[in-house]
């Protein structure tokens, strides 16, 4: 089938994701070094886009997804250990540094906007103390700078976005895991337990296994036997989290911090200063980590772009991504029959947004739905979805959707 705007729906047969027999899917917390990246460069996008806003009227060209962070040295020993060398986080790629001959400080705006994220989001991070900053931002090319002064916004790469809906059964127990181990009453409960928290899922057929990475803060930890102890109760804590949720696995097995060896003593145990293992150990990077929802699902159709620090008004890499996991969870929700559904945007640089090379979405149809039955209404709301396109950039501005 084929419109106006270049939609096309395809049947995807009738195996779901969930229907497989393996399943894998792993997300990284808001501690670890790649998640880190992603949201300090989001968080540096959306100040800029304020910041344009108010001094130009519109926001001006930037991409900040080129962002590094490099780890730190520390020395980490129960009781509490200390950082020998604060990390780095290196902002990268391109921004406005002017308009009408006035000066923006792109470097202090994103220096500023780091910190503020790193204040609320680590607790035991002191960006002031355990953070130095590189500012590498330079003026973008004359050709993608011009893009923003056009009358129609034209894509400014040639890229593909993609989502899917419903999410997974093992997919929402991972992300939902890992949120609750983020949460302010787990930390307040195991204060010991750091923000940088990883969890691999792994389902066959219908035993779930979830491998959870955590960072401990030494300062809380008394000895190797006291770590195992609390390592425990944390355990505990995730069991009954899980055993209280509705859920259809015929079992879960849990693990934390599979590389810990109790006959190495204080060597054989997960320990860090700041409560990330940036502070000592792992480097991050922006588009490393997490997918636009959440999640790295194995077997899934994925973008490579890194969404987080691109501009929202005309990078397709971040517009594409985000919209296409919008119009998929949509087609789901309103289009009765729609068992999974995965939407695919891909863009020609230079052409305008609402008007994608090809916008395509692959269904799997309910037992007894026939997708000849459906396709129009699927169709109407990618063609909505795509009509919206401007207002839909407006909110990415300011922020309301996560990228990571």
């Amino acid at each position: 089938m084929s419109m106006s705007r270049n939609i096309i729906i395809e049947d995807a047969g009738t195996e779901s994701a969930a229907m497989r027999q393996v399943e894998l899917v792993e997300r990284k917390g808001k501690g670890h070094p790649d998640t880190i990246c992603d949201s300090v460069m989001e968080a540096v996008s959306i100040s800029l886009c304020r910041e344009y806003t108010e001094r130009a009227g519109s926001i001006l060209h930037h991409n900040i997804d080129k962002g590094l962070l490099v780890a730190g040295r520390s020395s980490v020993r129960p009781g509490g250990g200390k950082v020998l060398e604060p990390m780095k986080i290196i902002f990268g790629d391109r921004a406005a540094d002017h308009f009408m001959g006035t000066p923006i400080p792109v470097g202090e705006i994103a220096e500023a906007a780091a910190i503020t994220w790193l204040k609320e989001n680590l607790r035991f991070v002191d960006p002031e103390r355990d953070v130095r900053f590189q500012n590498e931002i330079r003026p973008g090319s004359a050709e993608l700078t011009d893009i923003f002064s056009r009358k129609v916004m034209g894509a400014n790469d040639t890229s593909a976005g993609t989502g899917y809906a419903p999410l997974s059964e093992t997919e929402t127990m991972v992300l939902e895991t890992e949120r609750f181990l983020n949460s302010p009453e787990f930390k307040q409960a195991f204060p010991e337990t750091g923000e940088d928290v990883k969890i691999m899922g792994y389902r066959n057929r219908n035993s779930l296994t979830l491998t959870v990475a955590m960072a401990f803060v030494d300062r809380f930890v008394s000895s190797a036997s006291d770590y195992f102890e609390r390592k425990q109760h944390a355990l505990d804590a995730i069991r009954t989290f899980i055993e209280a949720r509705s859920h259809t696995f015929s079992s879960v097995e849990i693990a934390i911090n599979t590389l810990d060896d109790p006959a190495r003593g204080e060597n054989g145990i997960y320990l860090t200063v700041l409560g990330t293992s940036a502070d000592g150990a792992d480097s991050g990077e922006v588009g490393r980590g997490n997918r636009v929802n959440g999640l790295i699902s194995f077997g899934r159709p994925t973008s490579l772009e890194a969404a987080a620090g691109k501009n929202p008004v005309s990078h397709v890499g971040k517009i594409y991504n985000l919209l296409a996991r919008e119009t998929a969870a949509r087609i789901h929700r309103e289009v009765r029959g729609v068992a999974e559904v995965s939407v695919f945007l891909c863009s020609q640089i230079g052409k305008p947004l609402d008007r994608p090379l090809a916008a395509s979405a692959r269904v799997t149809a309910e037992p007894g739905v026939q997708l000849k039955n459906i396709s129009d209404d699927i169709a109407s709301i990618i063609d909505q979805e795509l009509a919206g396109i401007t207002a839909f950039t407006r909110r990415l501005a300011r922020g309301e959707f996560a990228v990571c």
